[in-house]
Order: structure tokens, then sequence, then C-alpha cells
């Protein structure tokens, strides 16, 4: 996903010079692309192959071969590059013809520049999107990943690296890191190379229990011990005998527990509640927190000879800003995790979503990012998911007291205005277009009468949207 951007690349195919050379003066400066034009189908399929093309805008009546036998041939060649049609005997039948053999757009001559040029920049998005998507595909089926964590950057790369070598001894670890980190993956990698995983991890969430009920979780109790213990139970330090434990969000454990914990580190024993003898214990322990443990001991809050037990190893988890470049793999496993959670199959990420997420200050890191592909697969009108989906309520009604109730796109701020006032077009065109199929239980005619415009019009603007009328009538 990094390194220097590369110029688009647009052919042109036709077999009229002086359209030729209009076309390649217009396109190349609208569109800041790099036209190579061809003035017949064989000498495009030529081309191709060394070329590699991200947009082909062809004539369909020619010699020798017409634009729909060229169609084909360059799907076969490569279905991702997007081919736009264009005829100056325009027919219903003709576009029809040429949209189900895989044509992106269809164009009738004479054409206005400006209505050409978005056509073609709406072309170069859909090819942009699903090259960056099959990229991602592949890095994200990687099958050398030993661990469940996603991601190709270095920070991450060294941590993985330190977890692995760490599971390969006894010693306790203590993993620190912001809240959505993913500090207990890396506790769970931890335990998948140690020699103990052929046995299940037992995992406490320290603060989510009072203290009375955390002590016997941890260290269990006899009968008789308090009010209701009629009978004996094992702890979680028992359950976990030849296995791993960890103790989530430790520095919430209250002082008066953290003494016996102490006992655990040092002696490898426990001692029940209502029990004088002690039980020797063969469990390897791991703690991970974020919050700032010497502040807590500063305060008193947390004995210092427990912190330095714990702290034999330590771990820091790298925030999502530092590891800014992994956002897309990340997304797209998340994209794909809810698509097939919410039967949504074939949902796919925008580049402009893409951009926006790189872009976002993410407090909640990891977990937040989650959150938002989530909720965007959940909610999305369409299968295409743009920057206007990564909103919550709450910023959605900020956004439109901002901008007088008009619903714009989060991150707008971020991208240059002509793709700042696209994405506003996009989102808006969008969100009309699922609404009046809503309306119209997906019922293409009269959405289109209703909006007041023709059939095949609304039809175009499906097709570039991406919305498909079968979604509104299953609904």
């Amino acid at each position: 996903m990094s390194g220097p951007k590369a110029k688009k690349r647009l052919l042109i195919v036709d077999d009229e010079e002086a359209l030729l050379i209009l076309l390649r003066k217009v396109l190349s400066k609208k569109c800041d692309c790099e036209v190579t034009i061809a003035h017949s189908a064989i000498e495009a399929l030529t081309l191709v192959p060394s070329l590699q093309p991200d947009v082909i805008l062809t004539d369909i009546i020619m010699p020798d071969m017409d634009g729909l036998q060229l169609l084909v041939k360059v799907s076969e060649l490569d279905s991702n590059i997007s081919v736009v049609a264009m005829s100056a005997y325009g027919t219903i039948e003709m576009a029809v013809k040429a949209l189900k053999k895989g044509a992106y757009d269809f164009l009738e001559k004479p054409f206005d520049n400006s209505k050409i040029s978005q056509i073609i920049l709406r072309a170069f998005e859909r090819t942009l999107l699903l090259r960056e998507n099959i990229q991602l595909h592949k890095e994200l089926e990687k099958s050398d990943r030993p661990t469940e964590f996603i991601g190709q950057s270095r920070p991450l790369q060294q941590a993985i690296e330190l977890l692995t070598r760490l599971g390969q001894s006894d010693a306790t670890v203590l993993i620190r890191g912001e809240s959505g980190t993913g500090k207990e993956v890396a506790a769970r990698t931890v335990h998948a190379m140690s020699k103990r995983s052929k046995n299940k991890m037992i995992t406490i969430n320290c603060p989510a229990l009072p203290e009375q009920i955390l002590e016997s979780e941890l260290f269990g109790y006899v009968k008789g011990a308090f009010t209701g213990a009629d009978q004996n139970k094992d702890g979680l330090f028992l359950e976990a005998a030849g296995s791993t434990i960890l103790l989530d969000e430790i520095a919430d454990i209250p002082v008066s527990l953290q003494t016996k914990l102490l006992r655990v580190l040092q002696e490898k024993e426990i001692q029940p509640l209502g029990q004088t003898k002690t039980v020797k214990v063969d469990v390897r322990v791991l703690a991970s927190t974020n919050q700032d443990l010497e502040a807590k001991m500063a305060s008193g809050e947390f004995r210092e000879d427990l912190f330095y037990r714990l702290n034999v190893m330590t771990v820091t988890m790298p925030s999502l800003y530092d590891i800014r470049e992994d956002i897309p793999l990340l997304a797209l496993h998340f994209l794909r995790k809810y698509s097939k959670e919410y039967e949504r199959e074939g949902m796919e990420l925008s580049p402009k979503a893409l951009k926006c997420l790189m872009g976002r200050e993410w407090k909640g890191n990891v977990r937040e990012l989650q959150n938002r592909i989530n909720r965007a697969v959940l909610l999305a009108s369409t299968n295409i998911i743009t920057p206007l989906d990564f909103l919550s309520p709450e910023e959605l009604e900020e956004v439109k007291s901002e901008n007088n109730d008009t619903e714009v796109p989060v991150c707008i701020d971020q991208l240059p205005y002509k793709e700042a006032k696209e994405e506003v077009i996009t989102s808006f065109t969008s969100t009309y277009l699922a609404n009046a199929l809503t309306r119209t239980s997906g019922n293409v005619s009269t959405a289109s009468r209703a909006s007041g415009m023709e059939r095949q019009a609304f039809q175009r603007l499906m097709r570039r949207y991406h919305i498909q009328s079968q979604d509104f009538r299953q609904s």
C-alpha cells in the first residue's frame, strides 16, 4: 500500500483519427491520466498485455473486430479492466448487449466532455477498487501467518517476534498497551507458542468481578468458608494447572489480593479460602494492562514487589497509529468477517473509504476499527462502503447540524476538493436510489417514474453505484 502513486492509464480505441486526438487531449487533462490510442481493436489487443491499462474507452462499430468482441477478449486477459463502450449508432439494444458482455458503461456519440470525463473517472475508481481488494485478499490469504494478528508493519512484526520467543519459555510476561491494541491476542500467541499450548488458556477479566468474588474465583474455597459455600470449589489457578492463566487488566486488582497473587508468583502455590494449607500449582502467569503501573505504584495502588514479579518480561503492543499501514488489511479482514456473519457477501470498501480509515484518529485502536466496520457492513445501503457509512449516529447528527442537514461524509476535509465534491455526490445518489427502491420494494420502473427519470437513466445510475434491485425485493 506504500510507494509512489502510479499514473492512471487509459487506452482509447477508435477508427476515427480526429476523435482519438480530441479524446486524448480532453481526457488526459480532465482525468489526469496517461492516454494511449489504438486505431483498431486488433491493435488494442496487442497493447493490453504490456500497457496494462486501467480503463479502455472503445468504439463499438469498427472494421475487422468490433468493440464488443474486444470487450470479451479484454475480460479474458484481465477482468479488472473497466471498459466503457461508445457508438454513434447507439440504441437501447446495443447498450444492453454491451453491458451484458461486461462493459462498465455505454456512451452514445456525440457526448459532452464533462459527461465522458466523469464516466472515465468512475471507471478508474472501479478498477482501483478491484485491484486494491485483490492485492489485499492476496496478502490476507498468506499461509505463513503464525498468529491471529493481521498486518505486516514493522512494529507489529517486532511484537509478534518477541511474543513468539517468549512463548518458548515459562517466564511471566506483562503485556502493556492502549485499549484495543490486541493484548489478549498477544497472550494467546504466547500460549500457542508454548509447551502448554495443548491445554486451554484461562482468562479472567479482573475489573469485571467484585473483590470477594474475584478472590474466590482465582483461588477457590472449601466447604463452609463463607455463607453459601456448601461444597469445595477449585479456583481458576487450579483449573489452569499445566496451562496458562491471563490476568486481564491486572492494574485493577485490589491491593488486598495483590499480596496473595505475589505468593503465587514467588512460591507457585495458592491458599483457597477457608483452608489453612497451601496447594502447589503449575501455572504460567500472563498479565495485561492499559494503565500506568508506575503511577499507580507511586500512589500506593499497586505493590512494587508485585510489579517487579510481573515485569520479568514486558511486551508493549503498538497502537493503530504506529501500524497505520496495516489498516487496509485489518479493514478487509473485518469486512469479510461481518459480510459473512450478516450474509452480505460481495461487499467492498471504496478507495475513498480506505483513505478515510487511514486518515482517522483511532483512540480505541483495532477494536474501534472493528466496531466501525461491523456497523458499516450491517447498515450500508449498498454493497460499496463509503466514508458516510462510518458515521456513528452521534457523528451523523453533528455533521448534519454543521452542514445545514446536508449529509456530508466523515473525513470529507481530508480529500482534495474535486474528490470531496464527488464523494458528496456519490453519497447523496447512493442514498437517494436506495430510498427510492426501498419505497417500491425493488420495482425499478416505479422507482424511476417517482424520481422523474427515464428507466434507462435510473438503471445506469444503479450500475454506477453498484445497487441491485433484488436486494430491495428481498427486504
